[in-house]
């Protein structure tokens, strides 16, 4: 009879146990979902950089649904140790993991890493990893060669003007990608180019646009995140390539293309494996070929045959047939620098710090 009793008192206790493990998965789903902090240099509706960035955090959220909680933080400074409170202030929240999308945040996002190193540190377009922290961008030079066509096609003054942020080897890189398309279609053409030393500052970047437009440059591009230069473009009856976002219905009488992202899926993906236990710390750096980076669709304002050009060396480039960067290169001076039948190394790629033949441009010291 003791026995019995006993007997029965486990089973209570055991299906007590159960119930209660059943109150906390059903009831205590929200305590149990992955909370994840992203921090942006921009606001989230600039139309560029950003806007790209929060559309792929707005996809991943549908994507991965309740079992993630993504939040963010815009108009981070990365001049200076802003994005450190914002990283702290994310972590008190319950952030497990974090995003930080702006080259100058890497020292600040490698050292909290080294302070918080149960935290799954992202960050975009850096150098600096941990075993907690990788560095993830784009191949968007490719885009930026496609865009270089468009542009080479559509100059009448063969003179394109070209706003640059600051003179990091990712701008160098894409204004000479971008350069290297002008002149496939078109060698007589040179790109202009002036700096401003900001990523966004729309009134700063619409005058440098105008700059060049007074120097009789009938097409602008930018690496910027908003969108003055374009606005320039039109204002003066003349020809522009964005960046980052289509923003064709922003300037739709000049606006031609734009070399964009799309992160949804790599974010995704990111945040799926540290939910299933897989997540690792390596770097990432995809193509077209990955569809992390986009030309947006040509519009009416493009010239006529761009788009079966486009084409045919997208389909090349994602092949491999074609590799953007193979020699006989040479620099703005004339001088053999990759030589013919050789590539580029990605580490000579990232560490891109002269122009090839066709800018017109000094490359200022950081």
């Amino acid at each position: 009879m003791r026995k019995r009793r006993i007997l029965c008192l486990v089973i209570i206790a055991c299906s007590i146990i159960m119930m209660l493990s059943g109150c906390n998965t059903q009831n205590g789903g929200k305590q149990e979902k992955l909370k994840v902090g992203f921090i942006y240099i921009g606001t989230a509706g600039d139309a560029g950089y950003t806007q790209a960035h929060d559309k792929g955090r707005l996809y991943a959220q549908e994507k991965l649904g309740d079992k993630v909680e993504l939040i963010y933080q815009e108009n981070v400074s990365d001049t200076d140790d802003s994005c450190v409170p914002v990283i702290h202030s994310m972590i008190e929240q319950g952030c497990k993991v974090i995003f930080t999308n702006s080259y100058g945040y890497m020292d600040y996002t490698y050292d909290m890493a080294q302070e918080y190193p149960d935290v799954t540190f992202l960050h975009c377009s850096g150098s600096k990893s941990s075993d907690n922290m990788l560095n993830y961008f784009g191949r968007i030079y490719q885009a930026r060669y496609l865009a270089g066509i468009v542009a080479g096609m559509k100059t009448e003054t063969n003179k394109i003007g070209y706003v640059g942020a600051h003179p990091i080897p990712e701008v160098i890189r894409g204004i000479n990608a971008f350069t290297l398309g002008v002149r496939s279609v078109n060698p007589d053409a040179v790109v202009e180019v002036v700096w401003t030393s900001t990523w966004y500052d729309p009134a700063l970047e619409k005058s440098a646009a105008v700059s060049l437009l007074d120097k009789d440059c009938d097409v602008i591009a930018q690496h910027q995140d908003t969108t003055g230069p374009q606005t320039a473009a039109a204002e003066r009856g003349k020809w522009c390539i964005g960046y980052n976002f289509d923003t064709r219905d922003v300037t739709p009488d000049s606006y031609m293309t734009a070399p964009i992202w799309n992160w949804g899926p790599y974010y995704a993906d990111q945040i799926q494996k540290v939910l299933d236990g897989t997540w690792k710390s390596e770097n990432y750096w995809g193509g077209m070929e990955d569809d992390i980076v986009q030309l947006a669709p040509l519009t009416k304002n493009a010239p006529e045959g761009a788009q079966a050009k486009v084409d045919e060396m997208k389909e090349k480039i994602i092949s491999g047939e074609f590799k953007i960067f193979e020699g006989p290169i040479k620099d703005q001076n004339g001088e053999i620098r990759v030589p013919a039948g050789t590539v580029m190394t990605d580490e000579e790629l990232l560490g891109f710090s002269w122009f090839v033949e066709g800018v017109n441009g000094v490359i200022p010291e950081n």
